[in-house]
């Protein structure tokens, strides 16, 4: 008899992907897929380790789930799994541990990991803890191909197309927990693209780790780059929409610039990792480019699409940041005019150089500048938000949702700016709609409202 299985997620867009792939492997091999919640026989938390905080929430979910049925099967897949083995194995609540570039066998090594008790739960401890194969990051691998047929969002799909990372960052730690750039073979990332299509999704969102650095592992096999990839799929008349996970600044360049605005497709959400806007703390985080080089950029992608939202990652209080560091950061993200920014506070990676790293910031500190930028975000996301009051826009319906005590139709631009359309009786579903409204203004600070 097939047992079920409960899944959680933890981190990025790529964790989320591989999450919906492992789900489906249990769902293919006769699996009952169930939520996250008290009775399952089998959880399998997709581990992260970007931040301490993400290590915590790891740990957390996994206690989580054996509170929840002290005979059930725990598994521990993904970075923090890959990065902590060690401190995993010394946990009585896990059963089974994973790393990265095994995610593709789970349901093998799970069901022997059953077997091995006899098909009985729960699973026995001591020795007979499963733990497969925790590859060595410094060699590289091949990429692990994985598959979905469908995702919980029923407009947007995401598919997965590189891993790993040669960067290696003073702060990050991810290059140890996903190993070396490997690119998915262009080919099959066509079959997949067909497959979605088949299910309905009209847009896709190309993730990886370090997407700026795909096919650069193929070296002389093959010479396809990221916007090869943009350019096969944007032939494909069903997706209306391609849109780009995280990009590095130095993929902006003329060229590249020109071959996207040949692709109508190509959703002008550039989402362009930056950290701090200030030279010398760039180069104590290994950043490899200046803030000149940065705004540069910004300013190229702003010549092909004027509307273009621009948003980043930034750190505030690494090692050595003083008050004028931080300002100069801030003035360059006022200079930017981002459309959003996500703000974190410098987290203390194991491992990494920046851990070892002098003149470390205080908590009351980080705290002070990451409320600063905070501020600075809210300002700069209502400025982007109301350039489109008054303009004829194109969404793509998501959901209906109620705020304050209203039913909305809700979807995004091709900008990605989340646009609300209040529902009325003449108005059926509009889920996976791409209609053309009118921006009247703000709805709340996230939300513009429009109509028809």
């Amino acid at each position: 008899m097939k047992k079920n299985v409960a899944l959680h997620n933890l981190g990025c867009k790529v964790n989320a992907y591989e999450t919906e792939a492992m789900g489906q492997m249990f769902k293919d091999r006769g699996y009952e897929i169930v939520p996250f919640e008290k009775g399952a026989d089998i959880y399998v938390i997709n581990t992260c380790t970007v931040t301490n905080i993400a290590d915590r929430k790891s740990r957390q979910m996994l206690h989580k789930a054996k509170k929840m049925n002290k005979n059930a099967v725990v598994v521990a897949v993904g970075c923090y799994a890959q990065a902590f083995c060690d401190e995993l194995k010394k946990d009585e609540t896990i059963d089974v541990i994973i790393g990265n570039d095994r995610k593709k066998e789970i349901v093998d090594i799970v069901e022997k990991q059953i077997k091995r008790n006899k098909g009985n739960m729960p699973v026995m401890r001591s020795d007979n803890i499963s733990v497969t194969d925790i590859n060595d990051t410094k060699v590289k691998h091949e990429y692990e191909e994985l598959n979905i047929d469908s995702m919980d969002e029923h407009t947007r799909a995401y598919i997965k197309i590189q891993d790993g990372c040669n960067q290696f960052c003073t702060y990050c730690i991810i290059p140890y927990a996903r190993g070396r750039v490997r690119s998915r073979e262009p080919e099959n990332i066509m079959v997949e693209v067909e497959r979605l299509i088949e299910k309905g999704y009209k847009e896709i969102v190309l993730t990886g780790i370090h997407l700026s650095s795909y096919g650069i592992d193929f070296g002389e096999r093959r010479s396809e780059r990221l916007i090869d990839v943009i350019k096969q799929i944007g032939e494909k008349k069903a997706i209306k929409r391609i849109r780009l996970g995280s990009l590095e600044p130095r993929i902006i360049t003329k060229e590249f610039m020109e071959q996207l605005k040949s692709v109508p497709s190509f959703c002008p959400h550039f989402h362009l990792s930056l950290q701090s806007g200030c030279d010398e703390t760039l180069k104590r985080m290994n950043r490899r480019y200046t803030a000149k080089e940065y705004l540069d950029g910004c300013n190229l992608i702003r010549e092909y699409y004027e509307d273009a939202a621009i948003t980043t990652d930034v750190i505030v209080g690494f090692p050595g940041e003083t008050e004028e560091e931080f300002a100069k950061c801030k003035e360059f993200l006022e200079k930017i005019n981002f459309a959003k920014m996500h703000i974190f506070k410098y987290s203390k990676r194991e491992g990494t150089k920046a851990a070892v790293m002098n003149e470390q910031i205080s908590e009351s500190t980080k705290a002070a500048r990451s409320s600063e930028l905070i501020r600075l975000d809210e300002e700069l996301h209502r400025q982007y938000l109301e350039k489109f009051v008054g303009k004829r826009i194109n969404v793509l319906f998501e959901e209906k949702i109620r705020i304050n005590e209203e039913e909305y139709f809700v979807g995004h631009t091709m900008e990605y700016v989340k646009t609300a359309l209040k529902a009325d009786e003449n108005l059926c579903s509009l889920e996976n709609e791409i209609i053309e409204v009118t921006v009247q203004g703000l709805l709340n600070n996230e939300i513009v409202l429009a109509i028809l």
